[in-house]
């Protein structure tokens, strides 16, 4: 059982906690909470994907715990990587369309190196639930589920965390000549 799932989960907690040692502790406490749990496994969904929530939710728990000592009660910030507006509601930068389709860009290596860089800049608690929608692809209902969250928060916080990572993105492809 573990062969067959520890490269998938580890790859999950690395995208969630992007830290190795971290991500392989995660792994570990998902093993013996499954392990724990095995009588409780009633078989609706593959084992797998039964193995994969318990990783996320063990990831996520680490996340909590790593932000709220972070942070020390203050205000997550991401109004700094959004785009900013004259009064008359129009953009103060304005943005081509990227000329480059998505799978051209992530099909790079460079890019999807620049890409992972750029989304660990993305402030908690936004970037979780980016990876969780975009990355894992779970619908917005299994997110604020899995985060203890209204699904309304989760749409304004993956909104937000998708303007984020875009201006992001700007900022770092013009750094690099890329733009």
């Amino acid at each position: 059982m573990v062969r067959a799932h520890v490269g998938p989960l580890r790859a999950v907690a690395l995208r969630l906690l992007r830290n190795e040692e971290d991500a392989d502790d995660a792994v570990q406490e998902a093993f013996l909470n499954a392990y724990r749990s095995l009588d409780r496994f009633r078989g609706d969904a593959r084992l797998g994907t039964w193995l994969h929530r318990i990783v996320v939710n063990v990831a996520l728990g680490r996340l909590r715990k790593r932000e709220s000592a972070k942070r020390d009660g203050e205000q997550v910030q991401i109004d700094a990587h959004l785009p900013q507006f004259h009064e008359n509601g129009m953009s103060q930068r304005f943005h081509q369309r990227w000329t480059v389709g998505a799978d051209e860009l992530v099909s790079r290596a460079e890019t999807r190196e620049v890409v992972r860089n750029t989304i660990d800049k993305v402030p908690e608690p936004y970037r979780t639930v980016l990876v969780l929608r975009d990355i894992e692809e779970l619908d917005t209902a299994e997110t604020a589920e899995l985060l203890g969250i209204k699904p309304g928060t989760v749409k304004v916080r993956l909104h937000r965390a998708r303007q984020a990572l875009r201006n992001l993105l700007e900022r770092e492809l013009e750094l690099t000549g890329e733009a």
